[in-house]
């Protein structure tokens, strides 16, 4: 009898959520996120939550002191050294950024505008230098700026040099010029699709009101592309500052950014604690300047409109 009871309580308590299920959308919608939402929070979530703990600890040789403690952030303030490579790392990714965006918009404006027919043969042609491993990538850029690389040996060819220049690799611009081109195509995308949604009829109409081709760009053009500009700032600028692979292959002691500490830390320095305390000192402050990025753009954009 108990056992009749159990049952048509389990059939009941089934019948009740497969109603549910079906007349809420709330449910429904939860329940096809779920997969993602756990994703996140395996991926992203905890790996976070994890290294903001690991901040709080002190490491002691090998072992993990597991009390509360800020002198992992009280010793990154304490040494200016640290303060100083963050704000030349954030320097250093800006004027990447800057530098990727001013280049990527006039391809992705020539494809967009000026390209009538197999525009998907021009996209792929641009993505094909990205087929290859992104070391791949930056060993190439060692070996144009070397000492005895491609851009020195065509200078000599050509006459314009009498010893090879030193000054290309091995420091902050040789670390900027390998970094634009690694992310270039991350920027031409969303500058791309950004462009390509523009109406022409607004074009025609600016035209047609008496504006020349610069001032249609400048008040059409421009302000309807800002999301495409911004996305692909965004996709630029986080990554490069905590870029430590470049940095390290063509940078030298003088292009070492924020990336190469914590990369030191984790590695040969056996300091996980103060690493992670690093890090996320680093992404908060990441996240200020996008925050103050957003706010200026969309100041911008309300000014435009």
């Amino acid at each position: 009898m108990n056992s009749s009871s159990t049952t048509a309580s389990h059939h009941q308590f089934g019948f009740s959520l497969a109603r549910i299920f079906r007349t809420s959308e709330a449910v429904r919608g939860y329940s096809l996120l779920s997969p993602t939402l756990l994703a996140l929070l395996l991926g992203l979530a905890m790996p976070l939550a994890v290294l903001f703990t690991l901040s709080f600890w002190i490491q002691d040789y090998l072992d993990f002191i597991r009390t509360f403690s800020l002198k992992n952030y009280t010793d990154f303030f304490q040494k200016p050294i640290y303060g100083k490579i963050l704000i030349k790392s954030i320097r250093m990714s800006g004027l990447v950024t800057l530098a990727t965006v001013l280049l990527a918009y006039p391809m992705a404006y020539f494809i967009a505008f000026r390209i009538q027919h197999n525009k998907l043969v021009w996209l792929i042609l641009i993505t094909v230098p990205f087929w290859t491993s992104y070391l791949l990538r930056v060993f190439a850029w060692k070996v144009m700026l070397g000492y005895n690389g491609v851009i020195n040996s065509g200078l000599k060819t050509l006459g314009f040099i009498s010893e090879p220049l030193e000054f290309l690799l091995y420091n902050p611009t040789a670390v900027m010029i390998t970094l634009a081109h690694a992310w270039a195509a991350f920027a031409i995308l969303p500058i791309y699709v950004s462009l390509e949604k523009i109406d022409r009829s607004l074009l025609e109409a600016a035209r047609d009101l008496g504006e020349n081709a610069w001032m249609t760009f400048l008040r059409v053009t421009l302000p309807l592309s800002l999301p495409g500009v911004i996305a692909a700032s965004l996709l630029v600028f986080i990554p490069t500052v905590g870029d430590y692979v470049t940095p390290s292959l063509v940078g030298g002691p003088s292009g070492i950014m924020i990336g190469n500490i914590i990369q030191s830390m984790f590695g040969k320095a056996l300091n996980w604690p103060l690493g992670a305390a690093i890090s996320v000192i680093s992404m908060l402050t990441v996240a200020l300047m996008i925050s103050l990025f957003l706010w200026g753009t969309h100041s911008f954009r309300r000014r435009v409109s």
